[in-house]
């Protein structure tokens, strides 16, 4: 068995992997392993569906024998992988395996080019093509939107998808090492096809949604606080991103999405607003294209914050904990 440096190469693997998605991004959905596999949960979905008097415990029950088994059964799979990486290609392959899987995981990158497109709408004065831009990633009805609205919900798409992009699989990563990043991933794309509360999906996506909830947490709170370090930093309003994180976090359906997206309003001294159901901060300024950007950026600069004070002393510290020779057996 030659000589394999876990933390270090955990830690260079997490480099390249922010790195490429800065300058890179996301391939095509024709090349992307997370898009094959939200073909593979579309296509098992209707299976999921149950026509019998008895039908919502028995699509429960479908629910969570399908998530459960798809998360299980492709974390085992990358943990193999990772684990014949080492044993057979050393540091090198601990390193490229890695790198590759965390890629694959976290979208800094591409939740930046969907913002970039619907702030290049605006600026065109393309109000029409603004809101299609924003369909794409939000649930949400944008059709009647107005700029103001389309700009709040560009923003809250931003904060959540710090925590659901980016935090919440460099934080299964820094525990789990490439296994817990994918599995997560997962999770999070079971949550986004399934994890509805109409009536087609609320039985078969319960599980889904609920392994969401949890999985999110921690990550959750972690990335509003270090949100707050940036405002600070970058010179936005953080005293007012704690007195609304502090007020609005639990205003929206998510007992998650709050923190980020209230986080980011107090900072950026807007108000953010999903029509009939939630509205967060305090409209002190309004929304414009410079506080979308200023999102991004705060999106960006929480990311490099949460490698340095989160993922790199924990897995340091896993290393003299032993953990990490357990999980890998060397």
């Amino acid at each position: 068995m030659m000589l394999v440096m876990v933390p270090e190469n955990l830690l260079i693997a997490l480099l390249g992997a922010i790195t490429i998605d800065f300058l890179l991004g996301d391939p095509s959905n024709k090349y992307h392993p997370v898009a094959w596999l939200g073909g593979l949960i579309g296509y098992f979905t209707p299976k999921l569906k149950d026509n019998s008097t008895n039908h919502t415990k028995k699509e429960r029950l479908r629910g969570i024998i399908f998530s459960n088994s798809l998360i299980i059964a492709f974390g085992i799979i990358v943990h193999i992988g990772t684990f014949s990486a080492i044993h057979l290609l050393g540091s090198i392959g601990l390193i490229i395996f890695s790198t590759l899987i965390l890629k694959i995981t976290i979208a800094i990158r591409g939740m930046e080019k969907h913002a970039e497109a619907i702030i290049s709408a605006l600026e065109r004065k393309d109000l029409v093509n603004a809101r299609y831009n924003l369909s794409m990633i939000v649930r949400r009805n944008t059709k009647d939107l107005d700029e103001q609205h389309v700009l709040s919900g560009t923003i809250e798409c931003i904060g959540e998808s710090v925590v659901d992009g980016i935090t919440s699989p460099l934080f299964y990563y820094s525990f789990f090492g490439p296994a817990g990043a994918f599995s997560y991933r997962i999770i999070n794309t079971l949550d986004s096809m399934i994890g509805y509360h109409d009536n087609y999906y609320k039985d078969i996506g319960w599980m889904s949604a609920t392994l969401d909830t949890i999985g999110n947490y921690i990550p959750a709170r972690i990335t509003a606080v270090l949100m707050v370090i940036v405002a600070k930093i970058i010179g936005a309003d953080s005293k007012q991103s704690i007195q609304i994180l502090r007020r609005d976090h639990n205003k929206t359906t998510s007992p998650n999405a709050g923190y980020p997206m209230a986080t980011l309003a107090g900072a950026l001294r807007i108000k953010l607003e999903k029509i009939g159901y939630y509205s967060i901060g305090e409209e002190y300024e309004s929304s414009s294209i410079e506080k979308c950007k200023t999102a991004i950026s705060i999106m960006k600069l929480t990311t490099i914050l949460f490698c340095i004070i989160f993922s790199t002393p924990l897995i340091a510290t896993l290393y003299l904990a032993g953990w990490w020779r357990i999980l890998f057996g060397i």
